[in-house]
Parts: C-alpha cells; structure tokens; sequence
C-alpha cells in the first residue's frame, strides 16, 4: 500500500511517499481502505517535534510510528474475529490518535470505538477532516466551557479548523458569539454564524472592557492575565493548543488563576466519549446544524506541499487529503 511516513522529526521535507506493507487487524481491530484525511496540528507538532515535549509522544530521537494522520474516513476491508460493530463495506469515520496512528496510509487498523457511521450527507474528503477537529470543539464548548443558551462566548482562532467547528456549535447551544481570526476569515466565521467578528490583528478584544461568559482560545497567543480580565463573575477559560508560553503558563499557573468564581482549565480530549461523540457530530452534519470547512485539498503524493501550506499559517477551516 501507498503511505507517507518520516524517518526524523522536521519540516514537510521529510515526509516521503513510500510502499509498505498491508496492516493486519487485530481481533479487535478492523482495517479501513482510507478515501479522505486531513492535517490538523497535532501532526505537524509531532512532525515538527514542536513543542518539544510532543517527542514525548513517539520518541525523543527519531519517531517511533512512521506514519502520522488522526483522521480516517473510509470503507471497512476487513474485520477482527471478536467484532460486531461493523462489517465489511461499512462507511466510517474517525480518529486513529489513540491507535496506530495511519491516516496518510492507504489502509490503517483501529478499534471500533474510534470510529462511527459517516454521515450520509457528505462524502469521503470532507468526512476525513471532521473527527479530530470536529471532536476537540464539541468537548471545548459542551463539556469544559459548558457553553449554555444566552451565555456570551468568546472564541479566539474562529478561522482554522476546531474554530469553524466551535463557533457553529456555540451557535447551536444558542450562545451569543464574538470571535476573532484573521482577515482573510472574516467573512467566512461570519457565515458560520458569529454575531461579531474581529480581526485579531487590528483589535485585541481583551482591551475593550467587555467580558464574556466563556472564552475558547485555540491557539491563543496572549497571557492567562489577559483573559482573566475579559471573564465576567463565575467565567470560565478554556485553552486548546497554543505556543510554548501559552501552555507552560497554563499549567503551571492556570490553577492559580482558577478562584473568585473563575475557573481556567486546559482541553484533554476524553477517550471514553469519543464513539458517541462522532456520532453525535454525524447526527449534527446531517440535520444541517454543522458544516465542515475545506481551504484546499491534495492528493496523498502532494502531502509535502499540503503541509507547507499549513504551515505558512492562515489556513481557513481544514486542508483535506485524499487517497483516492
């Protein structure tokens, strides 16, 4: 089978398109003929070994598993002998980051609570870039913000992947939504539904003497005093992602922050929900309530150049991979 896999940790010039062999399934396995993936940022932090910490993952030296790409969407090839969920030709779904990793790989094993039904509304490419993404927003908002209706909310980094996902669900919880990102994005997080769009670069939002009732700051770039300014009586913080100061402060310092009704907390996406959490973004997708957002997208020959990409940053919504 086709794969992209790397040998040491750096930029897209290490990714190299290869063969190698079929992967067999364990009994509680099943193996997925892979259509759709996509790059989200825990593949070019393990890629790039940025933080350094993230060698923490899959080894300090050189990588352990040679193949990244957390999201699969695809068909069923084969099924372990002790499972039921699924059978052979199903559609799936879902997140291999607990797993073999593989999505850059024409075939790939995973348990079956990684995956889910894929929606019957879209098709293999976009459905290879709504799980892990689409997952961290659905955890962010309803279950560490606890985004309810009527609450103001604030999300920084509305316009890459997990923000176009956090503001429509935002939305769906009936909260009233300002979100940041850059230029370029505007007017796509406005049809998303925000009520207000700002451009980062021009404003910081945290200055204006407005608070919010939740802040989601993905990837955000400014210090925890910052927010703790900007959140009204009994707010709370949520982080995903950010530089090496960001998630150093936070850790070190957010539980600190967290007294006088705030709380200030950091995103760990929780294993034990993440079958039925696909599901439910499934089930959101087809009823119209979620729509996943595509920048651009490239063959798996063309990861390298798809990487760069994303790396020279501003990415609105998702870069697909496609292995058809």
């Amino acid at each position: 089978m086709r794969a992209v896999i790397y040998n040491r940790y750096g930029g897209p010039e290490v990714l190299e398109l290869t063969e190698r062999p079929l992967p067999e399934p364990s009994s509680t396995e099943i193996r997925v003929r892979v259509h759709g993936s996509s790059i989200n940022a825990a593949d070019y932090r393990i890629l790039t070994a940025t933080p350094f910490l993230a060698r923490l993952h899959n080894g300090l030296l050189t990588p352990k598993r040679k193949v990244l790409g957390f999201d699969i969407a695809g068909e069923v090839d084969a099924v372990g002998e002790a499972v039921s969920e699924y059978a052979v030709g199903d559609r799936v779904f879902g997140n291999t980051y607990d797993d073999h990793w593989g999505g850059w790989a024409e075939y790939t094993c995973v348990s079956p609570r990684r995956v889910a039904p894929m929606p019957a509304s879209i098709d293999f490419e976009q459905a290879g870039a709504l799980a892990l993404a689409g997952v961290t927003a659905l955890q962010g908002v309803r279950d560490f913000a606890g985004v309810r209706d009527g609450q103001r909310v604030l999300i920084q980094g509305a316009g890459g992947g997990v923000g176009t996902f956090a503001v429509q669900l935002a939305k769906a919880y009936g909260a009233r939504v300002t979100a940041t990102c850059g230029a370029a994005s505007l007017a796509l997080v406005r049809s998303l539904g925000a009520d207000e769009v700002i451009d980062y670069r021009e404003q910081d939002v945290t200055r204006r003497g407005e608070v919010w009732d939740r802040i989601i700051a993905i990837n955000g770039n400014l210090p925890l005093s910052a927010y703790a300014r900007s959140l009204a009586p009994g707010g709370v913080y949520v982080m995903c992602g950010g530089g090496n100061r960001q998630l150093f402060e936070a850790l070190l310092f957010g539980g600190l922050r967290s007294r006088g009704g705030l709380r200030f907390t950091t995103l760990d996406i929780d294993e034990a929900k993440k079958g039925a959490d696909l599901r439910e973004l499934a089930r959101m997708i087809d009823a119209g309530q979620l729509r996943v957002v595509i920048d651009r997208s490239y063959p798996l020959a063309e990861l390298p150049a798809a990487m760069r990409y994303v790396l020279d940053g501003h990415v609105q919504g998702k870069v697909a991979i496609r292995l058809d």
